[in-house]
């Protein structure tokens, strides 16, 4: 399996779920990888998973200042970035009159601000051809309760695939997104879903079950190789149907 042999990538959020399905299919398909992580338990776990020649750096996503320290570290040890996975989310689920301040800004800090700055410092060093991913979400597309700003988020991602796509592909630079649906990643359990919530999630789902993530990072693989080359600007719905309800 060699669909990425010689390609670099960098996957923001790799130390769980998606983001780590997707660095061990990265690395099987001969890419050299580096992960994002927040937590320090999380990223000892990633690394003892994922091996010694990956690597990881402990950064906030939505910290726009710690984007470039991200970009100078993949320079030093790569030299340059032939694919660049932006994975990194939270989840916050309240009801309008539920949210705050302080949880917006954080939201829109950590998918909407901290991604779009890394793209912007990661530009000087993206190969020509490059790919960049986005990982976005049927919430955008459906309106599922309490997912407001969550949802408003996904939808500024959703935006940049056309926008940036339209902007960098000059510079040989194709952006796409998948778009998840209920996928089982310890993102449920964050939220506080329990196991009466995900059965009444499941009947939501023609498919009749959560999605795996390694079904996600399938996707990405393709996104991220050249066999993919002509697709720009397309968004991948992975969600076992039930955004077609």
């Amino acid at each position: 399996m060699s669909r990425l042999k010689g390609k670099r990538a960098l996957i923001t959020g790799g130390t769980s779920g998606i983001g780590l399905e997707t660095a061990k299919q990265f690395i099987a398909e001969g890419a050299r990888v580096a992960i994002t992580g927040s937590s320090t338990k999380g990223i000892e776990e990633a690394r003892t998973i994922l091996g010694k020649n990956v690597l990881i750096i402990q950064s906030d996503a939505g910290d726009v200042a710690a984007q470039k320290a991200v970009a100078d570290q993949v320079k030093q040890a790569f030299g340059g970035l032939d694919v660049l996975f932006v994975n990194a989310g939270i989840g916050d689920f309240r009801p309008v009159d539920g949210f705050d301040e302080a949880g917006f800004d954080r939201s829109f800090a950590v998918n909407v601000k901290g991604p779009y700055f890394l793209i912007q410092t990661l530009l000087p060093i993206l190969s020509n051809p490059a790919s960049i991913v986005l990982n976005t979400s049927i919430n955008a597309h459906i309106g599922m309760p309490m997912s407001s700003i969550y949802a408003a988020t996904k939808a500024a991602l959703q935006s940049l695939i056309r926008t940036l796509s339209g902007e960098l592909i000059g510079r040989g630079i194709r952006v796409n997104a998948v778009s998840p649906g209920p996928i089982a990643t310890p993102l449920h359990g964050k939220i506080g879903l329990d196991d009466a919530a995900i059965k009444g999630l499941v009947a939501q789902i023609p498919a009749g079950r959560r999605g795996d993530p390694s079904e996600v990072a399938k996707a990405v693989v393709f996104f991220a190789s050249d066999e993919s080359r002509f697709t720009i600007g397309a968004e991948l719905t992975i969600d076992g149907g039930m955004s077609t309800l």
